[in-house]
């Protein structure tokens, strides 16, 4: 067996402007269960959407962006549907930035089809049923390190650190012009990783600031506290927010906290208006990830009202809520919110 014998077929990412889930999503609002909660689910981003002055935030947490939903949170930053983005490290640099220097996800098999041992030999990754190439993915590691090497040497917010890469990719260096670095960054719409290290973006920075620490230079580095402060800001000058949360961990309480944040900060906000979160966590363990929106509402984070948990697997629901609502249009009277601006001032 050869690397190319097992990297050959490309996961495709969907695109919900090339059919309407309208029909399905309506269907769906009258029978029971997941589909239900899926279609109150869209009914709640429609809201979001059609309220022209509400700052969507998408949190993105596991690895949908590998699996095939990558333009689909590409799609609703271009169509005004999401104001700021709160992610993992891993779903912006070593999907996003992966594919925007030209690289490839792969459809892989499950566990025991193809021993790990034959992969780690093959310098293959392996994300459940997805492949990645080691030595690509090695390729975007060293663009982080590029890039922090040009840089000022001064502590960034990892959104700063993503703005600049995005304006990096912009300037000519992207082979895929719509990834979401980039989009983001023409549409004014910050990124923010609070666990960027946890990423290909460590190893890049990482080996930046080794170097630099070894000839007693200045070096960068990333400042996860100034990312909460700066996403609180844009919680404190928003009117309405509301969450669309894909899995849970860090980001999903990143994004609630900022309401705590800055009452401590000393202003007081309104909870997050509108709340969906989509899992497959368990929530009797207690942890961040599979904690209900509910009990988000006993911590002063998210409002009750408008909210609903989405107990599936990301995939199978994501493209069915986000093509809804592209359909149905309520984006078309917004504008783009630019937040990103607030802090080149």
């Amino acid at each position: 067996m050869q690397k190319k014998d097992l990297l050959k077929d490309v996961v495709k990412h969907i695109d919900i402007k090339s059919y309407d889930s309208t029909q399905l999503v309506d269907a769906m609002r009258s029978m029971s269960f997941t589909s239900r909660d899926t279609a109150r689910a869209a009914d709640i981003l429609m809201m979001m959407c059609g309220e022209k002055d509400c700052t969507n935030i998408l949190t993105i947490a596991g690895s949908t962006s590998a699996a095939g939903c990558m333009q689909v949170y590409v799609d609703m930053v271009r169509n005004k549907m999401i104001d700021v983005v709160v992610s993992t490290g891993a779903s912006i640099i070593d999907m996003d930035l992966f594919e925007a220097l030209g690289f490839k996800h792969y459809i892989g098999e499950k566990e025991n089809v193809v021993p790990d041992t034959t992969l780690r030999e093959l310098y293959i990754d392996r994300i459940y049923d997805t492949y990645i190439d080691e030595e690509e993915l090695q390729i975007c590691d060293h663009a982080t390190y590029e890039l922090a090497n040009m840089l000022e040497a001064r502590p960034y917010s990892s959104r700063e650190f993503i703005w600049e890469l995005g304006k990096w990719l912009h300037e000519g260096r992207a082979v895929k012009k719509d990834s979401l670095i980039q989009t983001c960054y023409e549409c004014g719409v910050p990124i923010f990783c609070p666990a960027f290290s946890d990423s290909s973006a460590g190893f890049g920075i990482g080996k930046h600031q080794w170097e630099r620490m070894n000839k007693n230079e200045k070096y960068l580095s990333i400042d996860s506290v100034k990312d909460f402060i700066e996403l609180t800001q844009i919680k404190m000058a928003a009117p309405e927010t509301g969450l669309f949360m894909i899995g849970g961990g860090t980001p999903k309480n990143f994004a609630q906290d900022t309401v705590v944040c800055a009452e401590i900060l000393g202003k007081e906000v309104p909870m997050h208006k509108y709340a969906i979160q989509i899992t497959v966590a368990d929530v009797r363990d207690g942890a961040c990830s599979s904690s209900t929106l509910l009990e988000a509402g006993s911590w002063g984070k998210v409002s009750e009202k408008l909210q609903q948990m989405v107990y599936a697997e990301g995939t199978t629901v994501i493209p069915l809520i986000a093509s809804y609502v592209y359909h149905n249009g309520p984006w078309r009277e917004r504008e783009y919110k630019r937040w990103t601006e607030i802090f080149r001032k």
